[in-house]
């Protein structure tokens, strides 16, 4: 039996796999996220363009679309969803990484420090783990210093790789992060043979 050293979930709140029918909320969740998580990061006009209804529309493409993808939310115990998240295969095929990759992780902004991310988070690491990724890779905006102390508390480090994009016009650096999921193979030693 093996002992789990993670905090338990927030009371009352049950880590499920996303359905279809929580599009809606997750695009709730990830608009807001976004609006309060990179506030000063990313240009403000950018941000207030985000629309919740076309952002629905993306997650049940992606859902439906999602291959190996795994979605899961936070539930509060009336039924509310409060958080996502989403992880699969490296979306670069030049990535060099073994693993997965974490696509996103958000809660409502009344929800962060509630223990919320941390126990979507777990999940997401105990499932790649069991389904034998050794890693798991992120990329986190270089900028974002909370989000970079969540993933840092989790076990992340930067391992170098650093990529950007485009949001409203302005050119944003991520930076990826990597965590070992699984020990690496372990090997007794054994004396040399005599010869």
């Amino acid at each position: 039996m093996r002992l789990s050293t993670t905090p338990p979930h927030p009371p009352g709140v049950m880590i499920r796999d996303m359905r279809l029918d929580d599009c809606g909320a997750v695009a709730t969740i990830r608009v807001r996220g976004w609006q309060h998580a990179y506030r000063g990061l990313l240009p403000q006009s950018y941000l207030d363009t985000m629309d919740v209804a076309e952002e629905t529309g993306q997650r049940r493409r992606y859902f439906e679309e999602r291959g190996e993808a795994v979605n899961v939310v936070a539930q509060q115990p009336d039924g509310t969803v409060t958080g996502w998240a989403c992880v699969g295969p490296h979306r670069a095929e030049d990535h060099g990484l073994p693993g997965c990759e974490l696509y996103a992780i958000y809660v409502l902004p009344e929800h962060i420090g509630t223990g919320t991310g941390r126990a979507l988070l777990t999940e997401l690491t105990a499932r790649a783990a069991a389904a034998g990724h050794a890693d798991m890779a992120l990329w986190v905006l270089r900028e974002n210093a909370p989000a970079r102390r969540f993933y840092e508390r989790a076990g992340f480090r930067p391992d170098g790789g650093e990529d950007t994009f485009l949001a409203g016009g302005t050119l944003v650096t991520e930076v990826r992060y990597v965590r070992r999921l699984t020990p690496p193979d372990v090997r007794p030693l054994t004396p040399p043979a005599a010869g």
